[in-house]
């Protein structure tokens, strides 16, 4: 039994420096968002390009797609 307590212990605490260092890890790159947020203005972001709206009207690919699946039978 004194060989499980001891993979218990070296168990938890390779866990805890395992969680340790992903919290170490998202503090860190909160912290450096904040900081490089500072510096966007010098090289900001291009604005998003919008997608063309698609037509309202389609009927040429409808009835493209009802003759395609009559002559399919």
């Amino acid at each position: 039994m004194d060989v499980l307590g001891q993979g218990l212990v070296l168990m938890l605490a390779g866990m805890g420096i395992v969680y340790f260092f992903l919290a170490l890890l998202i503090l860190t790159t909160i912290v450096s968002m904040k900081g490089i947020s500072r510096f966007n203005h010098i090289l900001p972001e291009d604005a998003p390009k919008k997608k063309p709206a698609p037509k309202a009207n389609d009927d040429e690919n409808v009835a493209l797609a009802i003759a395609v699946a009559l002559n399919a039978r």
